[in-house]
C-alpha cells in the first residue's frame, strides 16, 4: 500500500477565479486515495500562497522532507498548478520525486507518474510548456 501526501493549495485569486476551495480539493483527493487504496499519510496545505516558487511554501517544503525521509511515496494533488506554475520548478520537482521513488498524481489533469507512459506524458507537458 502506498503512503499518500495530499497537497492542496489555493491563493485568494485562484479561489475567486477558478472556484475550487480547499475543502473541495480535500474531498476530491480523499476520494481518489480511497479509490486507489492509498493510505493518507498527511494532508499538506498552503492557503493564500502563490505557486510562483516552491521555496516560500511551508507545507510544500514539509511534504518534500517527508518524501526524502521515505514517509511518502505518492503525492496527490487536485491539479498540477496547485503544485507549481513554473516549468523549471516542475522539472526540479519531478527529478526529486524520481530520486526518492515517489510518484505524482493530479486528479483533474489525469497525471500519474507511477507508470512509464505517465512519466513520458509529464515530460511532454514540460517540453510543451
Amino acid at each position: 500500500m502506498k503512503n499518500a501526501a495530499i497537497y492542496r493549495r489555493v491563493s485568494t485569486e485562484d479561489q475567486v477565479r477558478e472556484g475550487y476551495s480547499l475543502g473541495e480539493q480535500l474531498e476530491k483527493l480523499k476520494n481518489l486515495c480511497k479509490f486507489r487504496d492509498y493510505n493518507i499519510y498527511n494532508v499538506y496545505e498552503d492557503a493564500s500562497i502563490s505557486a510562483k516558487d516552491m521555496t516560500h511554501r511551508p507545507a510544500f517544503q514539509r511534504m518534500l522532507e517527508d518524501v526524502k525521509n521515505k514517509k511518502v511515496n505518492v503525492i496527490v494533488s487536485y491539479k498540477l498548478d496547485r503544485l507549481t506554475r513554473s516549468v523549471r520548478d516542475f522539472e526540479t520537482l519531478i527529478s526529486e520525486l524520481e530520486k526518492y521513488d515517489c510518484s505524482l498524481e493530479c486528479a483533474m489533469d489525469d497525471i500519474n507518474t507511477s507508470t512509464a507512459n505517465g512519466r513520458f506524458f509529464v515530460r511532454m507537458l514540460t517540453v510543451l510548456s
